[in-house]
C-alpha cells in the first residue's frame, strides 16, 4: 500500500469528513473508492476507443448480412410509438 499526501480546500475536506461520518467509513476509504471509480470510468472510455479502432464497417456489414430478413414474433416486437396530431407539428 502507498501513502499519498493531498491538499484539499477546507470546504471540500469538511464535506468529505461529514460524508465519511454519515457513511460510517473513513475519509481514506471514500477517497480510495472515488479514485477507483474515476479510474474505471476513464479506463472504460480508453478500452472502448481502442475497440472502435479495431472495428471495420465491412466486417459489421458481413455479420449483419447473416441476419435473416423476417418479421419478428409478436412477443419480440418493439412497442409502437404513436404520435398524436399535436405532437407531429
Amino acid at each position: 500500500m502507498s501513502a499519498l499526501s493531498i491538499r484539499l480546500p477546507h470546504s471540500l475536506h469538511k464535506q468529505l469528513r461529514e460524508l465519511a461520518k454519515r457513511e460510517g467509513a473513513s475519509i481514506n476509504q471514500l477517497v480510495t473508492s472515488a479514485v477507483a471509480e474515476k479510474l474505471a470510468a476513464l479506463m472504460t472510455v480508453e478500452y472502448l476507443k481502442e475497440r472502435a479502432q479495431r472495428g471495420s464497417r465491412e466486417r459489421f456489414e458481413r455479420v449483419l448480412a447473416k441476419v435473416p430478413d423476417v418479421e419478428p414474433e409478436d412477443w419480440d416486437r418493439l412497442p409502437s410509438r404513436r404520435r398524436s396530431r399535436s405532437s407531429r407539428r
